[in-house]
């Protein structure tokens, strides 16, 4: 299991729902190192979550796969760190 797989599981584990700017960024990072530069045209009217999703993942336009992966590990250790430094 490759680290990247490895965080999309431990992503789900966390006790708390990280922040909104932490999921946009998490859901862009993922989007990113799997399927690469964003798809399909942003989602329009009243769909707001939709929108922002699309405009987190066009904003890493560019970043290769690999670099988004290792971006997502890094920012699912950094949350489950602070979950545990909060439970000390």
């Amino acid at each position: 299991m490759t680290p990247f797989e490895q965080a999309q599981l431990d992503v789900k584990t966390l006790t708390r729902k990280p922040g909104v700017p932490e999921l946009l960024q998490l859901y862009a990072l993922y989007k990113q190192g799997s399927l690469g530069d964003v798809q399909g045209d942003r989602p329009r009217g009243f769909d707001l979550a939709g929108g922002a999703k699309f405009d987190a993942w066009a904003a890493l336009s560019g970043t290769p796969p690999e670099q988004a992966q290792e971006e997502y590990v890094a920012l699912v250790m950094k949350l489950r760190a602070a979950e545990l430094s909060v439970m000390d």
